[in-house]
């Protein structure tokens, strides 16, 4: 008989930053941590924790720095990725654990990659939606390098779709503002389910500053109906709720510190080999971490000995969009690479 276990909250503090986090399974199981990337909270994982907590783990899903309960640090570069590995190293040591199968998503994918190249005795297994593993650093620096130039050729779309992330370089006060103008209106604006026809065509994202900011260079986001496939009611109140207390001003600086990654990942005492499983899902219908049939993937694929890869009908939200086929393809491999947990 599987056992249900409820979701329960919980607050770490250490001196240097408070981690408040969801917690699912038994206090003995072995740990599972999943990671929210921009702009969410730990419900981004809402339909992971009991699945994988019933599935005999620890499932943990934190709110990261800037968003939600947890520490919203007053500067950009307190949003470097090496501040981000030591929040999480000092939650792992919090809840008593010497490692962990890590889960990330969107900005929370750095993160895991960053535990993994910098202190992989802590990783038994990274798994990463959306966001491959760019082992020199995340930054677009490294992005743009990988853009698919037959669909944004370079004097037309000089970042491709990465364009957006120079924005925030170049205006981050606008962005923030346009954000912050209208939080309801920005979380149904941005979590939409993922749409085959925009196979093919330029992201919207790679035209951000010629258009003069997000949403076609508007003030605030449009107002949109809500995407039901993704959110409820309730999940629609909890991330507003969350955005309009904090701001954007956290989630939109984890885009500041490009020159910093860089030289974290390059002081990496392993180097930039991942010797751990690791498992990769490609969204086929993510049309800015387009991963399918793109170079994107190539320095992961150079780099990870163990490299499982999965392909989901989704968009860039698919945990949200189609969790059982993320929980199904995160069981199979955890089956496969650590044994039965049930």
């Amino acid at each position: 008989m599987t056992t249900r276990f409820p979701v329960t909250e919980h607050v770490l503090r250490t001196p240097r930053h408070t981690s408040f986090y969801l917690s699912c399974g038994a206090a003995d199981a072995p740990l599972i941590v999943f990671l929210h990337g921009w702009p969410e909270l730990s419900i981004s994982w809402r339909h992971q924790l009991e699945c994988f907590g019933a599935l005999g783990f620890r499932a943990i899903a934190p709110d990261m720095r800037g968003y939600g309960r947890s520490t919203v640090h007053p500067n950009l570069s307190d949003y470097a990725m090496a501040q981000a590995v030591a929040d999480m190293l000092e939650l792992l040591d919090g809840l008593g654990a010497a490692s962990a199968v890590w889960v990330g998503h969107d900005l929370g994918s750095p993160v895991v990659w960053s535990l993994a190249q910098h202190h992989p005795d802590r990783v038994a297994g990274v798994a990463s939606l959306c966001v491959p593993y760019l082992p020199d650093g995340f930054s677009p620096m490294n992005l743009i390098p990988l853009v698919d130039r037959a669909l944004y050729p370079i004097d037309e779309f000089p970042a491709g779709q990465w364009d957006y992330q120079l924005f925030y370089q170049e205006s981050f006060d606008r962005a923030r503002a346009t954000f912050d103008a209208n939080p309801l209106n920005t979380v149904k604006a941005l979590f939409r389910k993922g749409d085959p026809r925009g196979r093919g065509k330029p992201a919207a994202l790679s035209m951000v500053r010629r258009a003069g900011g997000w949403f076609g260079g508007a003030a605030s986001a449009p107002d949109l109906p809500v995407d039901r496939d993704l959110l409820t009611d309730e999940d629609l109140h909890r991330y507003v709720s969350a955005l309009s207390a904090n701001g954007f001003f956290g989630p939109d600086a984890w885009y500041m510190n490009g020159p910093a990654n860089i030289e974290y990942a390059s002081q990496a005492p392993a180097g930039k080999r991942l010797s751990m499983p690791v498992l990769f899902f490609h969204g086929a219908h993510d049309y800015v971490c387009d991963t399918i049939a793109t170079r994107l993937p190539e320095p992961m694929r150079e780099h990870c000995d163990k490299l499982s890869e999965l392909s989901l009908p989704t968009g860039h939200w698919m945990a949200q969009e189609r969790p059982e086929l993320v929980n199904g393809g995160l069981a199979r491999w955890l089956a496969l690479n650590f044994g039965a947990r049930a």
